[in-house]
């Protein structure tokens, strides 16, 4: 596991959007998909936003990004959130969409993708233990992710993991479900 660097973006690109499928459009105001992706893409390539390269860790197999996790501070969310709201509002887009997910006191895991090719090895596993142990050397003694509620895989996955439900919330019209744990080592 390493720090992406802005490089990586044309293989960590298509990873993020496959995690965050409709949300991407609402973060970007894009109207196709070419362009969300090259949306996605600039705000990777910069410093300082929730979508940033700063904010990536990738996996690599076979000199390959085999998956990526993607993770911050709730209370850096504000400032991780105001230039993409700020290209909303250049485009004259409602902001509204752009929620903070995470409080204030939880380390979240924003998105989280393996690629097709390492799919069904435990890369998942692996992404969502990293990340924990970030949350420990970090200090945050409380992370979070989010799953679809129609997502039922993936949520057995969570709970085997130690997550638990912490309520829901809305993004983009499509509910999903807040789920919370400590991690080893806190």
């Amino acid at each position: 596991m390493r720090k992406a660097t802005p490089q990586d973006a044309s293989a960590v690109i298509p990873l993020i959007s496959s995690a965050i499928g409709e949300i991407g459009y609402v973060l970007t105001g894009a109207t196709d998909e070419a362009e969300m992706l090259d949306v996605l893409e600039s705000f990777f390539r910069q410093k300082g936003n929730r979508l940033s390269h700063d904010q990536v860790s990738v996996l690599e197999r076979d000199g390959t990004i085999a998956g990526f996790v993607l993770a911050y501070h709730g209370k850096d969310i504000e400032q991780l959130d105001a230039p993409i709201k700020q290209r909303l509002q250049q485009l004259g887009l409602p902001d509204d969409g752009i929620i903070p997910e995470a409080r204030a006191d939880e380390y979240y895991l924003d998105s989280i993708a393996v690629h097709p090719s390492f799919q069904g090895q435990g890369l998942g596993t692996q992404l969502i233990r990293e990340f924990e142990q970030q949350a420990v050397r970090l200090g945050h003694p409380k992370v979070l992710l989010i799953v679809d509620v129609e997502n039922s895989r993936a949520r057995a996955l969570y709970e085997r993991l130690g997550y638990v439900p912490d309520g829901c919330i809305e993004i983009g019209g499509h509910a999903y479900e807040r789920m919370i744990k400590q991690p080893e080592g806190m």
